[in-house]
């Protein structure tokens, strides 16, 4: 870059370097936003498609999980990226909405663009944006319906709303079932308040059967097998010790020497080793523990004396596992066989080693009131089983965001119409050029039920203007787009629903990523080699394909 200084160049950045500035650079973004949103739109909904997506490796991934297609795109350019770090935030902060949340960042951008075209300033937009996502809080707040924690019906429904927009439609009522039950169980009530840490909530996937048969184990599954053949195979009415400690005999820290000069000596060392090995399975043993989880190693001396007891012993299991087991059975982890006492002890009615396919798993059983449990997903085939976990965590999620908060709205695009018709009322009263981004944000935010309704085959355009009108009444607020008959219906009556956290997070974060693109208005990219030229006005360089986008 060189500044015109009379005759002579002033060279200010390096050569190489590219650089778009003012609408151009804006234009550019706004593109490449929009274009990430399309790849998505499609996938929005029960009606939305899947994708399939292909690694340099060969590796085949289908879904139609906006955050895990995001993901796996190679995206470059930086605007687009923006987009997919807010396919990012939405999956961790409340676990759903992901599509929804870029798809809706694209549409506030696209009619941003207008706005543009028609010279309104884009701090103007941004501004009135930041007032319309305030207003959308606000009326959200409203139109939602408390829920509680003894309201299984109502969890069960918010679970299956989430789910019948996945690949595992097919067994619904089951999953949701699972998920109620589970996300209940880890619950905890904190100065009247519930949570409910997910993490708690253990997913073990195995291909083979069908979905049907996914399971809630109230206890742990651990991917470990039976530390030795000679041990049982099943216990029942278990007492579990947790040890992090190694079952043999520790190498002392500092260099030492033994010398050994006769058979005899060599004898009593042995008989040594034993003896002490033969103590620490005796004080398991007296504990009253019939099974034992270590993280850490076994000697096999050790792993034959606890089978002479009896014992069902496992070795090398992982810290979180054992984290688990400890809030499943009850049970204290203990770094010393001398702290081993049986109130150390955990608890389960039965553990056991089970085999599936050609994989072995230990199952504890039927903890008492465990505060972590695991759900096993069972699946035709790997690619199922994958896309099966993905929409388990998104169920997972909105029920413990139900439960949370105590809060949930109607779905099927009831809230982002009754959303559009408040900000439409609200515009006025602000006045001025903050109108016009208000009214585009409405008309933005009714992307959300137009793209239902696309997906599922209906006539987009009679489909809003019926939704638009039920909404003018009062009383029909809950009003929404059953996509099976395309008619517009309660979705309360037709027990659609959807947790308000998600649909508070989804405005925040494509507000806030749409206003972070609209104040760009230049691009500059260092690079080493030539800066590439726009291959066309209006069209990000590098081509419209998501792997190709350049960042500049």
């Amino acid at each position: 870059m060189s500044v015109g200084g009379g005759t002579v160049p002033v060279i200010v950045l390096k050569e190489g370097t590219g650089r778009t500035t003012g609408r151009e650079a804006q234009k550019n973004n706004i593109m490449a936003a929009k274009i990430v949103a399309e790849a998505v739109k499609t996938s929005l909904g029960p009606c939305g498609m899947d994708k399939m997506l292909v690694t340099s490796f060969g590796d085949v991934t289908i879904t139609n999980d906006g955050a895990t297609i995001l993901k796996e795109l190679d995206v470059q350019h930086p605007a687009a990226k923006m987009l997919v770090e807010v396919a990012k935030t939405q999956d961790n902060e409340v676990g759903d909405g992901t599509t929804t949340a870029v798809v809706l960042a694209g549409e506030l951008l696209s009619k941003a663009e207008e706005l543009l075209n028609k010279n309104v300033h884009p701090i103007v937009i941004i501004d009135g944006f930041k007032k319309a996502s305030e207003k959308a809080q606000e009326v959200l707040e409203k139109i939602s319906i408390p829920v509680k924690i003894t309201d299984d019906k109502t969890l069960k429904q918010v679970a299956a709303t989430t789910l019948a927009s996945k690949a595992v439609n097919v067994a619904v009522e089951h999953f949701a079932q699972i998920v109620v039950d589970a996300v209940k169980q880890v619950a905890e009530e904190v100065d009247g308040k519930y949570k409910a840490d997910i993490d708690l909530i253990k997913v073990v996937k195995k291909h083979g059967k069908s979905l049907e048969e996914t399971e809630l184990v109230k206890g742990m599954v651990i991917d470990k097998e039976v530390a030795s053949s000679q041990m049982p195979k099943l216990v029942e009415n278990a007492k579990i010790a947790l040890l992090n400690t190694k079952l043999e005999i520790e190498k002392t820290e500092f260099d030492a020497k033994i010398n050994i000069e006769s058979p005899e000596q060599m004898k009593q060392f042995l008989d040594e080793e034993e003896r002490m090995i033969k103590e620490m399975v005796t004080v398991i043993a007296k504990s009253g523990a019939n099974v034992v989880f270590c993280e850490k190693s076994i000697d096999d001396l050790a792993l034959h004396f606890l089978a002479k007891n009896g014992i069902f012993a496992v070795k090398s299991v992982s810290s979180g596992d054992m984290e688990k087991l400890a809030k499943a059975t009850g049970g204290k982890i203990l770094a010393s066989i001398k702290d081993l006492t049986s109130d150390a002890l955990g608890k389960a009615k039965k553990v056991e080693e089970v085999k599936i396919g050609d994989d072995k798993l230990i199952y504890v059983r039927e903890c008492k009131n465990p505060k972590a449990v695991t759900i096993v997903i069972r699946g035709a085939s790997p690619h199922v089983v994958d896309e099966a976990e993905r929409s388990l965590h998104d169920a997972l999620c909105v029920v413990r965001n139900s439960i949370e908060d105590g809060k949930i709205v109607a779905g099927g695009g009831a809230p982002e119409a009754e959303v559009a018709r408040q900000l439409r009322k609200y515009a006025p009263q602000v006045g001025g050029r903050e109108q016009l981004a208000i009214e585009a944000f409405a008309d933005a935010i009714e992307a959300i039920p137009l793209t239902l309704a696309e997906n599922a085959g209906l006539d987009p355009i009679d489909t809003m203007v019926t939704l638009r009108a039920e909404h003018e009444k009062p009383e029909n607020k809950h009003f929404g787009i059953e996509v099976t008959t395309g008619k517009i219906k309660n979705m309360f009556d037709l027990q659609v629903l959807e947790p308000l956290r998600v649909k508070q997070q989804v405005v925040k974060s494509a507000t806030e990523a749409a206003n972070m693109i609209l104040k760009i208005d230049d691009l500059i990219s260092v690079k080493g080699g030539e800066a590439k030229a726009p291959t066309s006005p209006g069209m990000p360089p590098g081509g419209m394909g998501m792997g190709g986008m350049s960042p500049y």
